[in-house]
């Protein structure tokens, strides 16, 4: 028996729904695998399908399609390396999380999920059955155990598959990207290497779907914990990794360490991958968004350059009466050092138009917030007539800290299809416009240097909807809102917790109430990546009528 085990890792970027896209990627990395003298090519959870389903995995036509595609690619991939790919299955009339084991031109093993995640953005507990704790798969030379992703989380399962007698542990995963996961990961792999004293592969999938961008960031454990291989994050790899067998068993030789980046590099690379793959996957090559001259459409027009390119940005300036000067000046500014269109449309005729018509209606009533909102409305209505008309995805630019407290127009500034800031606080903005000024990376489609104009990150933020605006005429200042906001929706805190911390109660219980009272505002809002654990969609499901309010 060999004492070489050769092992193509697949950390690749699938396409939800599309079968055939993702199994000609699986042939392709087989292939590789094949040229490379490799054993066996493994790909990471959920692959032929996309991941996450969510609803889809129930249609049984779409998994009549998979099981046909993991038939074709068996049979196609019959003499070579062995395949391991992640797909839903049914079987024994039950539908499963799989990972499937393709040798000999059939399907040879079945490893089904045992541990469904129903936390977070997961919901496998509603759609997925649990499969009984799998025994290990012979692979070559080899004896090998697939706990998959949330079994590898807990020890059971990777203990009874060393028990059964596996020698290496290979973990197909579908995590998605957050700030920190990635020491998180590592820290439940290490205790599985050391509890099982195998080593241990850590598979994870790469690219946006939805608001969920996977990160990739693969790797090779010893036993002992010591890191053999780091693949890198948010993009695609292959790596093919040699194990030797020795007195001790068996051993990943070193590998290649990729450098993974900080958060903020991290962050501002998922919002660019989320932007572009939904983009991508949905159809779209161009977007359009209204630049106001402030710091959140700038931020996103910068994203939408890295990632598509500027020459497929559109943006539109919608001045009025309170428009200011420099807020005209700052727009044109951005446009050019990022090489992106910009026209300009006033919506002082529309405005007057929409204002003499409610005249009548709005008679002997003070002017308010309606006429601020009405602004707002024009202004999406015009940017998504020219997206109708263009083809053009239109992209919509509320931060974390707006969309938590309502402060952003529904049917106006909201408009859009994507967020590409939508997890990210009003004081994470004017950081990652500082990033980005200082940084540039290959993998970015925009130009290089000071993008941002400075004055766009200094001037105090203002929606100029009516005269001498600014955001904390009615909000606090954006580092006492956000640190407010992070307490009660990241961490979960009570007014009384805030309040011994020294934050005005009067504060805590407005912004408390803002946040409950715009939860059907946020229902209602587009999808964007998700950059932290308590993201504004999955990760947080509120009412919409809820009376209730914290009095401890």
């Amino acid at each position: 028996m060999s004492d070489r085990f050769r092992l193509t890792l697949a950390q690749l970027n699938p396409t939800l729904g599309d079968i055939p896209g993702n199994a000609a990627k699986a042939r392709d990395a087989w292939d590789q695998a094949k040229s490379a003298g490799a054993d066996m090519v493994a790909l990471p959870e959920m692959f032929l399908s996309g991941y996450q389903t969510q609803d889809l995995v129930w249609r049984s036509a779409f998994q009549a399609d998979l099981r046909d595609a993991l038939d074709t690619l068996a049979r196609d991939c019959a003499e070579g390396p062995i395949m391991g790919i992640g797909v839903p299955l049914v079987q024994d009339g039950a539908l499963f999380n799989c990972w499937a084991i393709l040798s000999g031109g059939k399907i040879s093993a079945v490893i089904r999920k045992h541990h469904l995640p129903n936390t977070s953005v997961f919901d496998e507990k509603r759609l997925f059955s649990s499969g009984e704790i799998s025994g290990p798969y012979r692979a070559g030379p080899i004896r090998i155990g697939s706990p998959i992703c949330e079994d590898a989380w807990l020890e059971d399962v990777a203990e009874a598959q060393a028990e059964s007698g596996a020698e290496l542990l290979l973990v197909p995963n579908g995590s998605p990207y957050a700030r920190a996961r990635y020491d998180t990961r590592m820290t439940h792999m290490v205790a599985r290497v050391v509890e099982t004293g195998l080593p241990l592969i850590y598979l994870n999938l790469v690219g946006g779907q939805d608001d969920q961008v996977f990160d990739g960031a693969s790797f090779v454990l010893n036993p002992g914990g010591q890191l053999a291989l780091q693949l890198p994050a948010h993009e695609e790899a292959l790596a093919t990794v040699d194990f030797i067998r020795g007195l001790d068993g068996w051993r990943a030789e070193p590998g290649a360490r990729a450098h993974l980046p900080d958060t903020w590099e991290q962050d501002y690379r998922a919002m660019v991958v989320g932007l572009g793959d939904y983009l991508r996957k949905s159809g779209f090559s161009k977007v359009v968004l209204g630049l106001s001259g402030g710091i959140d459409s700038a931020l996103v027009a910068v994203i939408a350059a890295d990632a598509i390119g500027a020459e497929n940005v559109h943006c539109l300036m919608l001045p009025s009466e309170y428009t200011s000067p420099h807020s005209l000046e700052d727009a044109a500014d951005l446009a050019r050092r990022l090489g992106c269109k910009l026209d300009e449309i006033s919506i002082e005729g529309p405005r007057a138009a929409v204002e003499g018509a409610l005249g009548p209606l709005f008679a002997g009533l003070a002017p308010d917030v309606t006429e601020e909102n009405i602004q707002s409305r024009l202004r999406g209505t015009l940017l998504m007539a020219l997206s109708n008309k263009t083809g053009a995805l239109l992209l919509t630019t509320g931060n974390k800290s707006e969309l938590a407290v309502g402060y952003a127009t529904i049917y106006g500034d909201m408009n859009g299809g994507y967020n590409p800031i939508k997890d990210l606080y009003k004081t994470r903005v004017f950081e990652t416009c500082r990033w980005r000024n200082a940084n540039h990376r290959d993998w970015m489609a925009g130009p290089a240097g000071e993008v941002i104009p400075p004055r766009i990150i200094d001037k105090p933020p203002s929606a100029e909807l009516r005269a001498d605006q600014r955001d904390d005429d009615s909000l606090p200042p954006y580092p006492e809102l956000d640190a407010i906001l992070e307490a009660l929706m990241e961490q979960d805190m009570s007014v009384g917790e805030l309040v011994a911390q020294g934050y005005d109660q009067a504060t805590v219980k407005r912004v408390e109430h803002l946040i409950y009272i715009s939860e059907w505002k946020r229902h209602q809002a587009a999808p964007g990546p998700r950059l932290t654990m308590r993201a504004l969609w999955l990760d947080r499901r509120y009412p919409l009528v809820n009376r209730w309010r914290d009095t401890r």
